[in-house]
């Protein structure tokens, strides 16, 4: 029997390759797809066409759309990404390094891919622990896109092959996600994270990212392979 079908949303950061690592182990054949969305730190398309390559997807697609137009986020326009906030910090608020409705528009190009692949799973490496208070990024908001998929899609519609979301890093720290990549052989020094790389692709260091990137590595007792500038 030929492998079952997915689509993955892969950033080329520390999450989404671990969430590939484990597609690949369930035996899924994984069509991945990145977005070069306006973001300025681009340099995580680059780690993504790496990871694909590493890990032997079926497919990667890069999608090209741009959200400055819109603004509103320091990921997408001229604003200031927040640097050196505490773990309280971090646990309050919606950050400025949200981009609006992302996770929205990347699910809906997935399930748009989904439906001509005749895929049922769509992962997405969503995590409600260690991460920046997205509210994009909870189980509530996946469990309704799921919904939403299974009422806009044909073969939702006509129950041939229901929509599920695969969130398996969902309730996982930053620590028991890098504990299993590295179970899964995963080369964290092929992806990025920071918010805010220098021009050479350095990571800042000081970014909400960094910060979790580094304190998930120094609780799993492991050296982080990321390439930081100087000032960090």
């Amino acid at each position: 029997m030929s492998a079952p079908r997915a689509v993955l949303l892969l950033s080329g950061g520390l999450d989404s390759t671990t969430l590939l690592a484990v597609a690949r182990s369930e035996g899924y054949a994984v069509h991945a797809l990145t977005f070069r969305y306006g973001q300025r730190h681009s340099a995580e398309v680059g780690a993504a066409q790496r990871v694909a390559q590493a890990h032997g997807v079926a497919q990667h697609v890069v999608a090209d759309i741009d959200l400055r137009m819109f603004g509103g986020s320091a990921l997408t326009a001229d604003l200031a990404v927040p640097k050196d906030r505490t773990p309280d910090d971090l646990s309050q608020g919606i950050p400025i390094t949200y981009v609006p409705a992302r996770n929205t528009i990347f699910l809906s190009f997935a399930l748009a891919w989904a439906e001509v692949l005749e895929a049922a799973d769509i992962f997405i490496g969503v995590n409600a622990l260690d991460y920046s208070g997205y509210p994009d990024c909870r189980p509530e908001y996946i469990a309704a896109f799921e919904r939403m998929a299974n009422l806009a899609t044909r073969a939702g519609v006509e129950g041939t092959r229901p929509v599920v979301l695969r969130t398996p890093l969902m309730t996982l720290t930053k620590r028991a996600i890098i504990e299993l990549g590295g179970s899964l052989g995963v080369d964290y020094g092929a992806t990025t994270s920071c918010y805010d790389p220098a021009p050479d692709g350095a990571a800042c260091g000081h970014c909400d990212a960094c910060q979790l990137r580094r304190r998930g590595f120094a609780d799993a007792g492991l050296a982080d392979p990321t390439r930081y500038a100087e000032s960090a």
